[in-house]
């Protein structure tokens, strides 16, 4: 009986349970993004003037993180895959590099 009980004592305390991550920290896996998402997403940061070329805007940091906002609902809503704002972000700016580029 004391055997049973120890044998229970050991595979508890071997068991951590996985640390709970607010939705702030969760991470999303990072996969290749399809041209059709990157045109949804190319659409909604040119209509909502992204990078602010038609004058200057009180709080731009604050404006740019809604637009990204509603740039992550929209690609989950149509193609069922969620992406962090960073993800999104740096491949904005990595597509406006390759555009420069051509």
């Amino acid at each position: 009986m004391a055997e049973k009980e120890q044998v229970h004592a050991d595979s508890s305390n071997n068991e951590r349970p996985e640390p709970r991550m607010s939705q702030s920290q969760r991470r999303f896996k990072a996969s290749n993004m399809s041209f059709i998402e990157m045109v949804e997403m190319m659409d909604i940061l040119k209509r909502a003037d992204y990078n602010g070329k038609h004058g200057p805007y009180p709080n731009p940091n604050v404006r740019k993180a809604k637009i990204m906002t509603k740039v992550v609902k929209s690609l989950h809503r149509n193609f069922a895959v969620w992406r962090s704002k960073d993800q999104l972000r740096k491949h904005w700016s990595d597509l406006k590099l390759r555009e420069q580029d051509q």
